[in-house]
């Protein structure tokens, strides 16, 4: 039994019991009481409020992601018209901009300057840092959840000064790191993980200048074999456009102008960069060499039409994604139990729930049905997502308490009770 930290009003309670019900209707039983299980498992044991904040774990690790947490609470934008769900968001989003204004290039966080980290002999680390890998995307998904709150509640009262300014030091970084080889400060040395330190001792394998901007990891915390991550570079876009809509609210053309500068600058890079045979590369360096597949973590290929302003539609993603969702992605896994993407970040033949919800929420509706179906049938009899599982066998699986996973189907299962249903008069 876990630790409430976060009890659930009654509002919230009964606005979740209301969407169960609809999923219930919309698919089985099943479906409705574990997303009310799942649902009621995030909000009530991941976060935690620290004064007018909110922290929020990733379920068995004791720090915060800003990917991870912004993900996490996806399916409860559904909720802001409930008074204490709007608390907690706005409470996320002050979270995480102070974490980036601690250490914009830190990906993980403490709840105070504990000085508790993932291997204490990591360059640099603030106490207030888990850890220190600068990954693009854990910068570019609050820009995301505070664009996504202020559209769901139609109020932006949270683009506060924070935000402001850690937007400017988001393009400054960003603007930097185009040129990482001469401009950037940023090293990751782990003495005891060489697989977990860069290459040249920290600064990374060598780029060439693209106009895209360089990331040591990917969203898997994994490190990037060539410096340019697409999913990443295009999630940069789509959060560069989103600074520039805030902008209109700090009446700040200043910067607006450099954030669509550098936007056209990166997407000109990925149009140059980034493309092999009409689809999108994984990793490229700009200098000739480019990783042809796809991980489960998001921002993914798989996963563009949720993480960047790529439509389900666009050729390149329908071509991109037909490849992807194929055994020409190495890391396309097929198995008696299920079929999808893993990740080098678990073991082999392991496919990802977080892929699988990805590929339902970007897919049509069958589609959605199908992957629906199989993560309900992959918990390993736990009622739970998790992290990966075999392909063969579910009841061997990483992670037995991921709460991005949770979220991740359940946004899922929102997408179904949202959609018509067979014999519903048209």
């Amino acid at each position: 039994m876990r630790t409430t930290t976060n009890p659930a009003g009654d509002d919230l309670v009964e606005a979740i019991q209301s969407w169960a019900q609809r999923i219930q209707a919309a698919h089985s039983p099943r479906a409705g009481e574990m997303f009310a299980d799942m649902m009621l498992d995030t909000w009530c044991t991941t976060m935690s409020r620290i004064e007018d904040r909110t922290f929020v774990i990733t379920g068995d690790i004791p720090a915060m992601w800003l990917r991870d947490s912004s993900a996490q609470v996806l399916p409860f934008l559904q909720f802001t018209d409930i008074g204490e769900v709007s608390d907690v968001l706005r409470g996320l989003v002050r979270q995480q901009w102070r974490c980036i204004a601690l250490d914009p290039y830190a990906n993980a966080f403490n709840a105070g300057n504990t000085g508790a980290h993932f291997d204490s002999d990591d360059l640099e680390l603030h106490p207030g840092v888990w850890e220190r890998k600068y990954e693009i995307d854990s910068l570019a998904f609050p820009v995301q959840l505070a664009h996504q709150l202020w559209r769901a509640s139609d109020d932006p009262s949270h683009l506060d000064a924070s935000v402001h300014e850690g937007c400017r030091s988001i393009v400054a970084l960003w603007r930097r790191e185009q040129d990482h080889e001469n401009r950037s400060t940023y090293r990751h040395v782990r003495p005891a993980d060489p697989q977990d330190t860069l290459d040249r001792n920290g600064l990374g394998s060598p780029v060439g200048v693209t106009g895209m901007t360089w990331s040591g990891f990917r969203p898997s915390d994994d490190a990037c074999t060539f410096g340019y991550n697409i999913p990443a570079q295009l999630m940069a876009v789509m959060a560069l456009r989103m600074i520039v809509e805030f902008c209109d609210v700090w009446q700040d053309s200043d910067l607006a102008a450099e954030a669509t500068a550098l936007s056209t600058e990166i997407t000109a890079g990925i149009d140059e960069f980034g493309m092999v045979e009409g689809r999108y590369a994984y990793e490229v360096d700009g200098l000739g060499n480019r990783l042809c597949m796809d991980d489960a973590n998001m921002p993914s290929l798989l996963s563009l039409p949720l993480t960047s302003d790529i439509t389900d539609d666009d050729p390149r993603y329908v071509t991109t994604r037909r490849w992807i969702l194929s055994p020409a992605n190495p890391f396309f896994f097929e198995g008696s139990a299920a079929g999808g993407i893993g990740s080098p970040h678990t073991p082999d033949r392991y496919i990802w729930h977080i892929a699988l919800a990805v590929q339902g929420l970007t897919g049509n509706m069958e589609e959605a049905r199908s992957c629906l179906n199989l993560l309900l049938a992959t918990d390993g009899d736990t009622g739970r997502m998790h992290e990966g599982f075999h392909a063969d066998d579910p009841t061997q699986f990483t992670r037995e308490w991921f709460s991005w996973a949770n979220s991740m189907a359940c946004a899922l299962m929102m997408r179904i009770a949202l959609s018509p249903q067979p014999g519903d008069r048209p």
